[in-house]
C-alpha cells in the first residue's frame, strides 16, 4: 500500500468515526428528549418508528443498530462525493493549455511529464495518471493509435475501479432492509409468543391488555421494515447521486486527454 492509499484509508476512516459518532449521539439524544410508553398503550409514536423507544431492551434495538449502519453508509457517500470532487477540480489547474493551434511532439511532453512526476498527488488522480500512461506510451513507441488505445484501455480499467470502490455502499444498503426483516421476525416471534398467554376469557379487562399488547409488539415489527426501507431508498439515491459524480468526473477526464493531448500529438521529432 503506498503512502497516497494508507492516507485515503485514514480518510475513510475518519469519516467513518464521526459517522458513527453521529450515530451515537442522534441515540442518545432520542433517549434523553424521549420517554417510553406502556406496553398496553396502543398511540402511535414517531419515536418507537425511528428508535423502538418503547421496547424493554432500549437502547440495544434493531432500530438503533440500522441508524448507526444508517451513518456509516451516508459517511461512506460522502468520502465517494468528496474524491469526485477533487477529480473534477484537477481539469481546472492548467495541466495542458486549451489551445486548438497547439501540437505535440514526443520533447514536447518531456516538461507535463516531469510536472505530473514531481507532484506528490502525480499518482492519485485519474487526470495525472492517465497523462503520464499516454506521454509513457507515445515516448516508447511513437505512435499515436496506440496512444489512443491505451487511452480507452486505462478509462476502462478505471471505469472498474470506479465501480469496486462502492461495494461497501452497495453492501450497507443491502443490510439495513435486511436487519429491517429480521427486526420484524424477532418482532412477530415475540407478539405470537405473547398470544399464549391468553387470559380468562371473562376478564374483559385484562382480554383487552392482551390485544394491546400483541398488537403493539406487531406494530413494532413492521415499524422495523419500514424505516429499514425508507433509510435505503435515501442511501440509493444518494449513491446513485456519487457515483454518476465521480463516472463524470472519469468521463470528462477522457474527453480532457483525448482533445488537448492524444488529438494532437505528432510522430515527427
Amino acid at each position: 500500500m503506498t503512502s497516497l492509499e494508507k492516507e485515503e484509508s485514514y480518510y475513510r476512516l475518519i469519516v467513518l468515526l464521526v459517522s458513527l459518532f453521529t450515530g451515537i449521539i442522534l441515540v442518545i439524544l432520542a433517549s434523553v428528549l424521549t420517554s417510553a410508553q406502556p406496553d398496553t398503550s396502543t398511540e402511535w409514536r414517531i419515536t418507537d418508528l425511528l428508535f423502538d423507544r418503547s421496547s424493554t431492551s432500549y437502547p440495544l434495538t434493531i432500530q438503533n443498530l440500522m441508524w448507526l449502519f444508517f451513518f456509516a453508509c451516508a459517511g461512506e457517500i460522502w468520502v465517494r462525493w468528496h474524491r469526485a470532487s477533487q477529480e473534477i477540480a484537477q481539469l481546472e489547474r492548467g495541466l495542458m493549455l486549451d489551445d486548438d493551434t497547439l501540437l505535440y511532439r514526443s520533447k514536447d511532453l518531456v516538461p507535463i511529464y516531469q510536472t505530473i512526476k514531481s507532484d506528490p498527488l502525480g499518482s492519485r488522480f485519474y487526470l495525472q495518471r492517465l497523462v503520464k500512461r499516454i506521454i509513457m506510451q507515445f515516448q516508447i513507441t511513437r505512435s499515436t493509435e496506440q496512444a489512443n488505445n491505451l487511452m480507452n484501455s486505462s478509462l476502462e480499467l478505471m471505469q472498474h475501479e470506479v465501480d469496486l470502490k462502492y461495494n461497501m455502499v452497495r453492501y450497507l444498503v443491502w443490510l439495513i432492509p435486511t436487519l429491517g426483516f429480521i427486526g420484524t421476525v424477532v418482532g412477530i416471534t415475540l407478539a405470537l409468543s405473547s398470544a399464549g398467554d391468553m387470559p380468562d376469557i371473562t376478564d374483559s379487562a385484562a382480554i383487552k391488555a392482551w390485544v394491546a399488547l400483541i398488537t403493539t409488539k406487531l406494530g413494532v415489527a413492521f415499524n422495523t421494515t419500514l424505516l429499514a426501507l425508507i433509510m435505503s431508498a435515501g442511501l440509493v439515491f444518494c449513491m446513485n447521486i456519487a457515483q454518476g459524480r465521480e463516472e463524470k468526473a472519469l468521463n470528462l477526464v477522457g474527453q480532457y486527454c483525448l482533445d488537448r493531448l492524444v488529438n494532437r500529438l505528432i510522430a515527427a521529432d
